[in-house]
């Protein structure tokens, strides 16, 4: 008898029961999904109180709009993510995209507040010196955002407007640029636009899970 085969009708059978149990395949991922999200939020939430903890932490305008901006994302991530129930055929590849997604957003926390700045004159120097790191990934954020759109279907695609799909490219030129420049005044407009557009994307398109 030969081990690790499977007949026609078996594989049939098997497949059978993947689709049957489409929904608890999703709710197994979420949580996944939700605990590397969690993780994200304890570690932006626990660098945040160190300000209060410690108020002789030099604290910089900057790095603080964009510890607040990646929170936005955290918890615009979580909600939007709600749309893979319309997913019908779950698979590996998919699962592993969705993983790196929620690995690359949680880096994102990581690299706003290192475990130790000792090394650095402050909140405001560590993060124009760990820049590279932090737009490189910001960047391929938003290339899986839209990959991730795309692999809710074509239902779930419809819904975006205009301004959804030129968003990214604009977003990845405007982290090259800040990979390479060190003016605090494009990076306090670059903070402020992506701010705002995350405000108002949240506002016409999250009202309700509908």
């Amino acid at each position: 008898m030969r081990h690790g085969t499977h007949k026609p009708n078996e594989s049939a059978s098997i497949a059978g029961v993947m689709e049957q149990h489409i929904p608890d395949a999703f709710t197994h991922i979420r949580l996944i999904l939700g605990f590397v999200v969690s993780l994200g939020l304890a570690r932006l939430l626990t660098g945040l109180a160190r300000f209060v903890q410690h108020p002789s932490l030099k604290r910089d305008p900057l790095h603080l709009l964009w510890a607040g901006s990646i929170l936005l994302l955290l918890v615009h991530f979580w909600w939007w993510e709600f749309w893979l129930s319309s997913v019908k055929i779950w698979t590996f590849p998919i699962y592993a995209f969705l993983l790196v997604f929620a690995f690359q957003v949680f880096l994102l926390t990581t690299l706003l507040f290192p475990d130790s700045i000792a090394e650095y004159g402050g909140y405001g120097d560590y993060f124009m010196q760990r820049r590279k790191w932090f737009f490189g990934v910001f960047a391929s954020v938003n290339i899986f955002d839209v990959i991730d759109t795309l692999i809710k279907g074509p239902e779930h695609v419809s819904q975006y407007e205009a301004d959804y799909w030129i968003q990214p490219p604009i977003y990845i030129a405007l982290s090259i640029v800040a990979i390479f420049t060190t003016s605090r005044k494009f990076h306090y407009g670059f903070v402020a636009l992506n701010l705002a557009y995350q405000l108002f994307f949240i506002a016409r398109s999250f009202s309700a899970l509908g």
